[in-house]
């Protein structure tokens, strides 16, 4: 039971040979290098980046906690047509690339040799991809900034994308006043994550479980349905009423729409299932992340091919520009997902320091064996609501087939599927809602 550990660390029969002797002396040398503390460079007045020595694992943490902020920040400013949260994706997306520049100055002075390159090459498509879901989140909050729009039945159908996003003012006598994140304990209890907080005219993103919550703070919360409709409830004093959600009224518009979520909701599985693919170097989730790239491409053709059509039956063809912005965007976040898993796919494998950046990250990406006679041994998900009482999503099961074939996995499951002793389990969310997990997936039932 527990995590599975990186594949074969030696050469057949335990013998070593001198290069390989000579490469792992190389990278001890760099140890302190990629894992010490991380300097803040400094920019001049015309925004240029110097070189200064940092860690490149707490950069690409940073990347990584940042890229999945600006994908939710970007996808809010949509929904709530603000301007304000649209600012700061751009500020963030500015930041990114500092990030990555200092990134790639780090890297490029790791490269001794030829050995050198070929195991850096993988953290250099990570860098990439980071800053490539950073353009696209961009490109998606420009739709609010230069006022290109979007159908309302697209904003209509944004909320319910997986994942609820919702927006909420904290009620004065809410008894989640005066109280920290970590505290309450939002998260691991809920599955709701609180990923902004306005207060008075400032934005306060991606808080902290040290983040105290005030009387007429407006907070963007994300999470399943369940876990919504109690956080809301708590939060404003009133019950949650979904939004609307009616159709364009033209059939390939609303199935323009319907494809474009699907889209981002793939696209997010494939940014998840990426850096589980480098953590746990297997080949096997990277081809998942593959066929869900192959999937979003075939997606965003028949996207294209119904925006087209339904070009000639609206009044303005041209109040359509957010939704292909929309779309082109969400794709790229699809092909940064490849990009980030590439390294395993061609056989080159993940770099540890890219694992050790996903394991220091807001949230963390476990996988662990469900063990006979485990509480969640014989149960599914929704009986045992592993996302709402444990503030964990299970993103991937693989299943032993025991025939000598492939093993199966289930991508993305749903409540009804059910957990069975052996069966292997990919999850995001907080460390202690991963330790809960951990917990139920050995041992006994009591």
């Amino acid at each position: 039971m527990g995590r599975w550990s990186d594949a074969a660390t030696g050469t057949a029969g335990g013998r070593r040979t001198a290069a390989e002797t000579d490469r792992d002396a190389r990278r001890a040398d760099r140890a302190t290098f990629f894992s010490g503390g991380m300097q803040v460079g400094t920019m001049d007045a015309t925004g240029a980046v110097e070189y200064e020595p940092a860690s490149v694992k707490e950069l690409l943490a940073e990347m990584k906690d940042t890229a999945e902020l600006l994908i939710d920040l970007s996808y809010s400013a949509v929904l709530l047509g603000s301007d304000e949260v649209a600012e700061e994706v751009l500020a963030l997306e500015e930041r990114t690339d500092v990030l990555q520049l200092r990134a790639r100055m780090s890297l490029l002075m790791a490269s001794r040799s030829t050995d050198d390159a070929e195991q850096l090459a993988p953290v250099l498509g990570v860098v990439g991809a980071a800053e490539k879901i950073s353009n696209a989140a961009g490109d998606i909050a420009k739709i609010v900034l230069e006022e290109i729009g979007l159908p309302d039945a697209m904003q209509a159908a944004l909320p319910d994308a997986v994942e609820t996003l919702v927006r909420a003012t904290v009620h004065e006598d809410s008894e989640y006043v005066g109280r920290t994140l970590g505290a309450i304990n939002l998260e691991t209890e809920t599955g709701v994550r609180v990923i902004a907080i306005r207060r008075g005219g400032d934005w306060l993103l991606n808080p902290d479980r040290e983040t105290t919550l005030r009387g007429g703070d407006v907070v963007l919360l994300r999470g399943p349905d369940d876990g919504i409709y109690t956080v809301y409830a708590t939060a404003t004093r009133e019950a949650y009423s979904p939004p609307a959600t009616e159709g364009a009224g033209i059939e390939d518009l609303d199935r323009a729409v319907d494809s474009i979520v699907l889209m981002k909701n793939m696209s997010e599985l494939a940014v998840d299932l990426a850096y589980g693919s480098v953590l746990f170097d297997s080949e096997d989730v990277a081809g998942e992340v593959a066929e869900l790239e192959a999937e979003v491409d075939a997606l965003q053709s028949r996207f294209e091919a119904w925006t087209l059509r339904a070009a000639c039956r609206v009044d303005d063809p041209v109040s359509l520009r957010g939704l292909v912005r929309f779309g082109a965007s969400t794709e790229e976040i699809s092909d940064a997902a490849l990009e980030i898993s590439e390294g395993v796919l061609r056989g080159i494998g993940g770099h540890p320091v890219v694992a050790e950046a996903v394991l220091e990250s807001d949230e963390v990406i476990v996988r662990y064996t469900v063990e006979p006679g485990s509480e969640l041994d014989g149960v599914t998900l929704g009986e045992r609501e592993v996302k709402t009482d444990i503030g964990t999503r299970v993103i991937g099961v693989r299943r032993p087939t025991g025939d000598g074939e492939d093993d199966d996995w289930v991508i993305s499951p749903g409540p009804d599927t059910r957990l069975n002793g052996g069966d292997v389990i990919l999850a995001k969310g907080t460390r202690s809602g991963a330790e809960r997990l951990e917990g139920l997936v050995s041992g006994d039932r009591e």
